[in-house]
């Protein structure tokens, strides 16, 4: 007996089988678009961090200016301070070793030596007064000031400063955009000659998984 043949049935099969491929070719090359876009956004990210490290002992020293009208020079690889009794100024000489401009936006300070692996919350930070911008591959600074004589962070300051002890600052920053924050710490190990030698110490991406 020939069986006739179901040409409806046939062509439904046949649509459903190309409609399947056809989706299966869209979400491949949809998953391969995602893909492609996110190197692209990782790569462009590269290229905008910054990551400040201290400068070199051979840069060039570096003038920080204060609003009471002083400054302190900061030798390469070095930091300074000064203290008396109604304030205590801060300065570092930092070089951007990133692809992207840093934009410092706080720091914090410690009377000694800080080797914690957890770092400061970023709303905790002391907040600059001003705009400090380090573009890729130079020298810049990081200044700090106590003005207030009967706060407890003034004394400790001027305590290590006068004392001329090892101490810590934690800087934290990111790229010309407002992102890609990082935290920085950085050692500064007293020396005889009345500075202090800047060592990084660790370094924490704030917005993502850091590289550790």
């Amino acid at each position: 007996m020939t069986l006739a043949t179901d040409w409806v049935t046939i062509s439904a099969l046949a649509t459903a089988a190309g409609t399947l491929v056809l989706a299966l070719a869209t979400f491949a090359s949809v998953r391969s678009a995602n893909r492609a876009a996110r190197v692209a956004e990782r790569s462009l990210l590269v290229g905008l961090r910054p990551l400040l490290i201290p400068s070199r002992l051979d840069d060039p020293p570096v003038k920080v200016t204060f609003v009471e009208e002083r400054y302190l020079v900061a030798p390469g690889g070095a930091a300074v301070a000064e203290a008396n009794d109604g304030a205590v100024l801060l300065a570092a000489a930092l070089r951007n070793v990133g692809s992207g401009i840093a934009v410092l936006h706080g720091w914090h300070f410690y009377p000694e030596l800080v080797t914690a692996a957890e770092h400061l919350a970023p709303g905790e930070f002391t907040r600059f007064t001003r705009d400090i911008f380090i573009a890729p591959g130079e020298v810049g600074f990081w200044q700090g000031t106590f003005r207030d004589p009967a706060a407890p962070a003034f004394a400790d300051a001027r305590r290590a400063v006068e004392a001329h002890d090892s101490w810590t600052i934690e800087v934290l920053y990111g790229d010309a955009e407002g992102g890609q924050r990082m935290i920085s710490r950085y050692a500064m190990l007293a020396h005889e000659d009345g500075k202090w030698l800047a060592s990084a110490g660790r370094h924490w991406y704030v917005d993502r998984d850091g590289p550790r």
